[in-house]
């Protein structure tokens, strides 16, 4: 494993990390271990989730800390809030940027994480309620009293990442160190805005679906039906959107390199500029084996540049 600084922070975390949305969801709760104590093997430290996954909201963070009883301070645990956890917070009427909300989350994710801090403790979705002063402020407050150790964001486009940049350091108070969006080879829109302005205020990129829903791991062909038990088995209208003249252009320069695609999609986006850690879901340890092996590979300047022409960003497109 390689470990990288997150933005312009003090903190390091491994290339690869384990997206934990999966947990006692397509995962069964009984299988989280496993998969857990692989990615640890594997050298993975950052460990992504949310109070909002599991089968119910709760359940992922829950099964994310017995998981990691005994090795808590080994690992980065992020975690996030922000979005409708269906009372697992209280009342929150729609509004979950407030100091009283954050403060009911946060005592929730430590108690389910069973830990007294979270490393980076992530706002999911911004409030449209809320000001943005009042949520910067309450998650200033929890770095202060050590609850929270670094804050970062999620689904935010460039202006609201510099917007909040801004409002946090003219106001002393702490600022987000990350930025996790929707982000791969098949799918690289937030180059445009987000990718800049977080190298302009130092935040670290964590990309979420960096396989685009699998359709980058190679399993999915032109005018075929989704293999039994895969992923978009059970969505076929996603198959069928799919840009596969781009997955396939994808698919040629990952064989002129002499590895799977699902290696250039992980290995690929790994070397983009501002990415700290791939964030990536698996299901068994096998899985966890594989992302960190493609997590690691690195392409060259000439299959950077082929990646580039078969799949432009928005600059270039």
């Amino acid at each position: 494993m390689t470990y990288r600084q997150l933005g312009s922070s003090g903190l390091v975390v491994s290339a690869v990390g384990l997206g934990c949305n999966s947990f006692g969801a397509t995962l069964p709760p009984d299988e989280v271990q496993r998969v857990v104590s692989a990615a640890i093997e594997a050298g993975i430290t950052l460990f992504d989730t949310a109070d909002v996954y599991g089968g119910e909201p709760g359940q992922g963070e829950e099964l994310l800390g017995a998981a990691l009883a005994g090795r808590r301070e080994d690992v980065v645990v992020a975690t996030k809030f922000g979005m409708d956890t269906r009372g697992l917070n209280g009342d929150d009427y729609g509004v979950r940027g407030s100091r009283r909300y954050i403060r009911r989350a946060v005592e929730g994710s430590l108690r389910r994480l069973r830990t007294d801090h979270i490393d980076l403790y992530q706002v999911h979705r911004l409030d449209p309620v809320t000001p943005l002063e009042e949520t910067l402020g309450a998650l200033d407050e929890l770095v202060r009293e050590g609850k929270v150790l670094y804050t970062g964001c999620s689904n935010v486009t460039g202006w609201e990442l510099v917007d909040a940049d801004w409002t946090a350091r003219t106001g002393g108070l702490a600022p987000f160190i990350s930025v996790q969006n929707a982000y791969s080879l098949l799918s690289r829109e937030i180059e445009a805005e987000v990718v800049p302005a977080a190298a302009h205020v130092g935040a670290g990129i964590l990309p979420y679906w960096p396989l685009a829903s699998g359709l980058l791991t190679g399993k999915y062909r032109r005018g075929e039906p989704a293999p039994a038990g895969s992923r978009l088995e059970q969505r076929p209208e996603r198959l069928a959107s799919a840009d596969f003249d781009r997955i396939e252009a994808l698919e040629a320069v990952a064989q002129q390199a002499g590895v799977p695609l699902l290696t250039l999609a992980m290995g690929g986006l790994s070397a983009q500029p501002g990415v700290a850690s791939v964030i990536a879901g698996a299901r068994s340890p096998e899985q966890v084996e594989q992302n960190v092996s493609a997590g690691l590979w690195e392409p060259d300047a000439d299959t950077l540049l082929a990646i580039d022409e078969a799949a432009p960003g928005p600059a270039a497109g």
